[in-house]
């Protein structure tokens, strides 16, 4: 197991268990779980996970209009699915045009 995954899965513990998410209490983990991690790794996840409710976090994965970027990215993202939507149409008339064989006939 990676060390990073080690931190991650340690910090979802501790929100599981309505613990703060502490650079003592992640290495107490992961310590416990037989990993070794350089302990630069533990502040670093104790600075970007505090305050933040990592429930949160994760149902809102990939959800759009989540925020003012995502939905810029989201508006962005759809004309480029309208383009490649496009492109997959004209590759099916394309392909229709079968010339009256098959290539294991």
């Amino acid at each position: 197991m990676s060390a990073e995954l080690a931190i991650v899965y340690a910090a979802l513990i501790l929100q599981d268990d309505n613990i703060e998410i502490t650079e003592d209490k992640l290495q107490t983990l992961v310590k416990a779980a037989g990993v070794e991690v350089e302990p630069i790794w533990f502040s670093l996840y104790a600075k970007a996970l505090a305050g933040q409710d990592l429930n949160e976090l994760l149902t809102k994965v990939g959800t759009p209009g989540a925020g003012p970027a995502v939905s810029a990215g989201a508006a962005a993202g759809g004309a480029a699915a309208e383009a490649v939507e496009e492109a997959k149409e004209e590759e099916k008339e394309e392909s229709d045009d079968d010339m009256g064989f098959g290539l294991f006939d």
